[in-house]
């Protein structure tokens, strides 16, 4: 029997046709470890009770374009012409009254493993056949990183694709240590799936061969090798100060490597005098640390001893750089590495990072797999990805970013396809208020999702499951076919098709598709790619052989060899420089320096977190860490099964120490109000020893179900933390996400919790 397979973010699957039940997948035999998030996925995907069936239009905007109650009006169920018509004449209006930098294309989130049927991709390939929109810069992952990485050692693309191989970590490794953690949830995902994932056995085999890991983190379980691990708990938000005692350490004790700053950095000189205390007074000593940090000056001290005494690689989680100063503790982790000298030897240096992705630690040949053309965007106008509320509510008003001085569109017409805004951006009650704003909100969903709840226009888009796509990510092994499995639910169409039909009746038909329907893409993609797989001395098989197979492992194409990241550099500075000024790695940026931003100077500091000032000292105050969920990627699959077990009373569950919990009078299970100036939610109480006193964990994901209490108030129902986050950028370097520095309080929630629709559709007529 022909094997089929297709693909999701957290893993390669065969197809099972003959399953009971309708078709449905198992994991593919050649992983290791695969993701438990797949259990159940294709039937949550094609279950209709949750799926956009037809094309909506809200009530409001059909009687006037009324935006006052969007989010809180029932749907008028239209056909695909009446709802296409209604689409491109809108564009068509907005457009012609206030030109393409009126539009803005939103697509963020991870919305197809398919590199073909990815919404980002087709959305933007079809405003720019339009004329452009106003496009989003970075990422809400990773925004301070993107940013502060090139200006000192090279873009996080060209380090994520050469991080060392697990292989040679494995076996050169002497001491790993994390700063975050290197979690399994968080590596169970890669943009277009994985098909082996690798840390949980890498670690184990770290472990067995005695290679020495700590994890210094708020939470003890963001690192679990199977053996035996040091957890130094850490206040959150206070690594830079632990790194620049580590250095000082160093640089104190003479250990500090000399040849290595001066053949391969530039800059050494203009941060020791800070460092050592010469330039403003305080030596950033472990003693100076030990307060900030609640790490003893002792165990810091020793802890750099180590780092110097043996083969270290240093590896930091992606959750450091969304907070407050987001960029210092990337900095503070390159100019660490670069004082040990280690960066380029195998099992040394650093890692940015090991865990936030099934990518890093890979090692298959690298080339460029399918991707779809994009187009140009005739409009220059752009935001950091976490600003759009700010340019909703601040039309002309100006943000700095990355040294210049750029000024807010004025929005009229927000077009969405791929991600949940309601879930991934900052205080969602700001959000709310900002989004009254726009003319018009049109989206494509496969869900009544909270970001399709409160739009006016909604395009039912089909799933993964009832579409042809390829699969296809950076240094992952396999390449897949992915085999529609279903028919289209309801009438639902592929992103695509929904473009190429209002393309035709906008005169820009022949423009976004080139005369090739969905199948004739994917054979010119694949083409393509091989074309560039070749020039790699990866040779693939023909399109018809690769339908036919399904899954090309290209492992055996080309055998992989061990990486050790930036090795060539080391080797030879000048054949190999940096994409940095200097083409050397910068402890010290004039570029940035040259900015003369308030809260980012031209090297690493220490900069307290702004979030908390007037409850620090309050006793009832703890620091929130949102961080990835354990059962979904982001808030994809919130509605499965295996997601919805994890709950409690329905809630998200809010992780809290059992010394926290006596205090307060809070027992495991029990629902809770967590709150602070921002918002408020419910969530129910899990007590964990696995994180610090002091701290509550809420994993993100949560299906946005905004309600209110007993006494009227404002209360997110299901336990959505990012109504209680706050929207501001990291600095003005990046303007990246500071959703980890956030204080919140909690309480017992009395009385009858109100009911939850967060899985329940709107109205419909």
């Amino acid at each position: 029997m022909k094997r089929e397979y297709t693909a999701a973010h957290w893993g390669i699957y065969e197809i099972d046709r003959q399953a009971p039940g309708g078709p449905d997948v198992r994991p593919l035999e050649q992983d290791p470890n695969p993701s438990p998030i797949g259990q159940g996925m294709v039937r949550a995907s094609l279950d209709p009770a949750l799926r956009v069936l037809r094309p909506a239009i809200r009530e409001g905007w059909l009687e006037g374009r009324r935006p006052a109650r969007r989010g809180a009006e029932p749907f008028v169920q239209v056909g695909w012409d009446q709802a296409l018509e209604l689409t491109a004449g809108e564009l068509r209006r907005v457009i012609a009254a206030h030109g393409n930098q009126a539009i803005f294309g939103g697509s963020y989130g991870w919305s197809s493993a398919g590199r073909f049927h990815h919404a980002q991709s087709q959305i933007h390939r079809f405003l720019n056949a339009l004329g452009g929109y106003v496009a989003h810069k970075d990422s809400y992952s990773l925004g301070a990183g993107r940013v502060i990485m090139p200006h000192i050692v090279a873009s996080m693309d060209a380090l994520m694709a050469q991080h060392s191989s697990w292989d040679t970590l494995v076996e050169h490794t002497q001491l790993l240590l994390c700063f975050g953690g290197a979690s399994e949830k968080n590596a169970q995902v890669s943009p277009g799936g994985p098909g082996q994932h690798h840390l949980r056995s890498s670690l184990q085999a770290m472990a067995r061969r005695g290679v020495e890991m700590i994890n210094i983190s708020p939470t003890r379980d963001d690192l679990d090798p199977q053996g035996a691990f040091e957890w130094l708990p850490i206040r959150p938000g206070t690594d830079t100060a632990l790194i620049l005692a580590l250095m000082h350490t160093l640089v104190e004790s003479g250990l500090h490597d000399r040849a290595f700053l001066a053949r391969y950095t530039v800059g050494f000189e203009r941060l020791e005098p800070y460092l050592m205390g010469h330039e403003d007074g305080q030596a950033k000593s472990a003693r100076w640390a030990a307060p900030i940090t609640g790490i003893p000056a002792e165990r810091i001290r020793a802890l750099a001893l180590r780092l110097a005494q043996r083969r270290s690689l240093i590896n930091m989680a992606w959750s450091l750089q969304r907070a407050d100063y987001g960029e210092q503790p990337f900095w503070g982790l390159v100019t660490l590495a670069c004082l040990l000298g280690q960066i380029g030897r195998p099992g040394g240096g650093f890692g940015v990072g090991y865990g936030p992705a099934n990518t890093m630690g890979n090692k298959t040949r690298l080339f460029s797999g399918p991707t779809l053309d994009q187009g140009r965007n005739g409009v220059t106008s752009f935001i950091p990805v976490a600003r759009i509320a700010d340019m909703l509510l601040n039309p002309g008003g100006r943000f700095r970013y990355n040294g210049a001085w750029h000024a807010y569109p004025d929005i009229r017409l927000v077009y969405w396809a791929g991600g949940n805004p309601f879930h991934h951006h900052q205080d969602l009650n700001r959000l709310v208020q900002a989004w009254q704003k726009p003319d018009t909100i049109i989206v494509h969903e496969q869900y009544w999702t909270p970001s399709a709840k409160m739009a006016d226009i909604v395009l039912p888009a089909n799933t993964t499951f009832e579409r042809d796509d390829l699969a296809y990510s950076k240094r992952e092994r396999f390449m897949v076919y992915m085999s529609a499995m279903a028919s289209s639910v309801g009438q639902s169409r592929s992103d695509y098709d929904i473009f190429a039909d209002l393309a035709g009746r906008l005169g820009v038909q022949a423009e976004f598709t080139r005369g090739l329907d969905s199948a004739g893409w994917l054979r010119r993609l694949y083409e393509d790619s091989r074309q560039r797989a070749a020039a790699q001395g990866v040779s693939l098989c023909d399109y018809e052989q690769f339908r036919e197979q399904g899954l090309i492992d290209l492992d055996q194409l080309a055998e992989p060899a061990p990486v050790t990241m930036l090795a060539d550099f080391i080797r030879d500075p000048q054949a190999h420089p940096l994409q940095t000024p200097s083409g050397r790695i910068e402890i010290y940026s004039e570029r940035i320096a040259a900015m003369e931003l308030p809260d980012c100077g031209g090297h690493v500091r220490w900069y307290p977190a702004r979030e908390g000032l007037g409850m620090q000292e309050a006793p009832d105050a703890f620091h929130l860490i949102t961080d990835q969920p354990q059962t979904r990627l982001h808030s994809q699959l919130d509605h499965s099964h295996y997601s919805r077990q994890d709950k409690i009373q329905g809630r998200a569950p809010v992780c809290v120490h059992p010394d926290d919990a006596r205090r307060l009078g809070l027992a495991d299970g029990q629902l809770v109000r967590l709150y602070n100036e921002r918002g408020a939610c419910l969530a129910a109480v899990r007590l964990s020893e696995a994180l610090m006193p002091g701290v509550l964990r809420l994993s993100t994901g949560a299906w946005f179900d905004p309600g209110r209490d007993a006494r009227g108030r404002p209360l997110e129902l299901h336990g959505n933390p990012n109504v209680l986050t706050r929207d501001a950028g990291a600095s003005e370097l990046s303007q990246g996400c500071s959703a980890q520095s956030c204080l919140v309080r909690i309480e017992p929630y009395a009385g009858d919790p109100p009911a939850l629709s967060a899985f329940e559709p709107p109205p419909l007529r």
